[in-house]
């Protein structure tokens, strides 16, 4: 070894030992014939000295290194002199006054430190990550990561789950995003498709008899990108046989326990509160509610009936919902331009019509530039149904059920940021379970699955596939995180007639079925087992536990959200000869 100890492992008990370290120069100063350096690694921060007791030729050596020079230096560890010792270093007691030093190699000026205070740009960052990463937050982090993916490894091995790695080349599957694909060199016009998922795989195993299987699974998905999505990433996968939705979710209760207490130090209790998806969408108006704070929904589609105002009597008329947030005591920070700006928002954001406000005046009646629409009677009655006190302001979208979800659920989200109506350290676990087994496709008119097509229905609803499935509901659960989905899964069909049957209802008729999914088919009809799982999605997991704001953050070689990699400068041309040997031809894209 270069080195006998690192630069974040010194201490008191240390001084008088002769010792070697390596890292990067983070700073020196030069105090009138004395260097002093900052020497860096990913452990720590060390101070050598040299000083004329080194030698004169070592201390102008010392003199001339450069910020990220990466140097070796010997010497004796001993106290720092008094009233210099730093207690915000664990090796802050101690100095190395060097005795050697070697240059290991020099760096070019940086285009940004990595310990600089200020965070650089992130094209910045991106573009020479090598840097980045460097940053002792960023260290922290995929410090953070190991810590998790060992966590997660060590639980399952101790209930007895078989680590099994399934193909990265596999064949396109309709699995709702678009696939990336691989030509093949041996079979040319033929595409193998990198694995949205292990789906088929895992079910394969439970089929084969492996009842407990679970895998950290490198997956990929063609889609439009956002803070909390790449196209390729990680994520904790798992199955289980002769099991139900309650094994499974109760398993997972069990590893949060394990990565909160390990991880944050925190006591979670189990079981993880459950909330149906029907539920969650009423009360909060999105799939994933975090459940830190309130700012519930209210429906007020009834008493919108009896108004005046035509925007709430029309829409409810027609079908539509009218409903509403009571943001207590927030009617005075909220001016007219404040409340026109949140209009403006929820408008061009999500396609309603506005946003309607009543602030509650002392007396506990509620006025807005509209309530003259509204009879004092119905009024109280808004006030009692949103249970409204003074200095409350009431915020209402009137609109169909889905927008009323999506412009109130953000909203909701927004104030609850911008309010501080919760600690952002804290941590909230739980699950939504009883999904819709389908969603219906407006522009294609059929059914799509709303988690994948190998969803089993719930047992009470197996009739409503032929006679109503937007009613049938799905054994599906998300396991979510302050307000994020952190992991989903499902049983699965076990079947071959039950799959065929989801897949006749989703447009997927025999034919294209056994084209696809001939193989799992098959398999299904040699004693498959009952058998359902779930996948975690360790970057988000990660991004969650470290209270980050983007996964990019938590990935060490991330996307931007061109799907492109400023580092490598990926995706990139390719020789003409490569094309040819994949019997490729390039076309100009089809104009839009």
């Amino acid at each position: 070894m270069l080195r006998t100890h690192t630069c974040g492992q010194l201490r008191p008990e240390h001084i008088g030992q002769e010792v070697t370290l390596c890292g990067w120069v983070d700073s020196t100063r030069d105090h009138g014939g004395a260097v002093f350096i900052d020497l860096r690694d990913r452990y720590g921060k060390t101070q050598v000295v040299g000083s004329p007791e080194s030698g004169q030729q070592l201390v102008e050596q010392a003199s001339r290194l450069r910020s990220e020079d990466v140097i070796r230096v010997e010497g004796k560890v001993a106290h720092r002199p008094e009233g210099t010792t730093n207690p915000k270093l664990d090796t802050g007691e101690i100095e190395l006054r060097i005795e050697s030093l070697e240059i290991l190699n020099r760096s070019k000026t940086p285009p940004f430190s990595p310990t600089q205070p200020e965070l650089p740009a992130e094209d910045l960052r991106l573009k020479y990550r090598y840097l980045d990463l460097r940053r002792p937050q960023m260290q922290q982090t995929l410090l953070l990561r190991s810590r998790i993916i060992k966590t997660m490894r060590d639980y399952f091995a101790e209930h007895h789950f078989v680590d099994v790695e399934t193909p990265i080349l596999g064949r396109s599957t309709p699995e709702g995003a678009r696939d990336y694909l691989v030509p093949s060199r041996v079979s040319p016009g033929k595409f193998y498709a990198l694995p949205q998922s292990p789906q088929l795989f895992k079910q394969i195993l439970m089929i084969a008899g492996y009842d407990r299987y679970i895998q950290v699974a490198r997956c990929f998905r063609d889609e439009d990108l956002r803070a909390d999505r790449q196209p390729e990433f990680t994520q904790l996968d798992l199955e289980m046989s002769f099991v139900d939705a309650d094994d499974i979710m109760g398993m997972i209760d069990g590893l949060v326990v394990r990565l909160a207490k390990e991880i944050l130090g925190l006591d979670v209790k189990t079981p993880l509160p459950r909330m149906s998806y029907d539920e969650a969408m009423e009360r909060f108006g999105h799939d994933a509610p975090d459940l830190r704070f309130g700012l519930e929904l209210t429906d007020c589609t009834d008493l919108a009936k009896q108004a005046e105002f035509r925007v709430f009597r029309e829409t409810a008329d027609a079908g539509g919902r009218v409903r509403g947030i009571n943001v207590t005591e927030a009617a005075a920070q909220f001016s007219r331009k404040r409340l026109d700006e949140l209009t403006d928002w929820v408008k061009q954001g999500f396609g309603v019509k506005g946003l309607v406000w009543f602030r509650v005046e002392p007396n506990g009646s509620l006025w807005s530039p509209v309530s003259k629409n509204f009879s004092e009677d119905l009024l109280a009655r808004i006030g009692q149904r949103m249970n409204a006190q003074p200095g409350d302001l009431l915020l209402f979208v009137a609109d169909s059920w889905e927008l009323t979800c999506k412009s109130l659920g953000a909203l909701r989200k927004r104030l609850g940021a911008e309010l501080k109506l919760y600690d952002p350290r804290s941590m909230h676990f739980s699950w939504v379970v009883e999904f819709p087994m389908f969603e219906w496709n407006k522009d294609e008119q059929r059914w799509d699955a709303m988690h994948h097509p190998f969803t089993a229905p719930r047992p009470q609803d197996r009739d409503l596939l032929e006679t109503e499935p937007a009613r049938c509901r799905a054994q599906a659960y998300d396991l979510v995180i302050n307000g994020s989905e952190a992991g989903g899964g499902t049983v699965r069909i076990h079947d071959s007639q039950m799959q065929q049957k989801v897949f006749n209802l989703l447009g997927i008729d025999p034919q294209r079925a056994r084209e696809r999914f001939g193989f799992l088919l098959e398999a299904l009809q040699f004693g498959a087992p009952p058998h359902g799982g779930i996948a975690l999605g360790i970057d988000r997991v990660v991004m969650l536990f470290g209270g980050l704001e983007s996964i990019r953050d938590c990935i060490a070689f991330p996307k931007t959200q061109k799907a492109t990699d400023m580092m490598t400068e990926a995706p990139g041309e390719v020789d003409r000869k490569q094309l040819d040997e994949l019997a490729i031809r390039l076309a100009a894209p089809a104009q839009k």
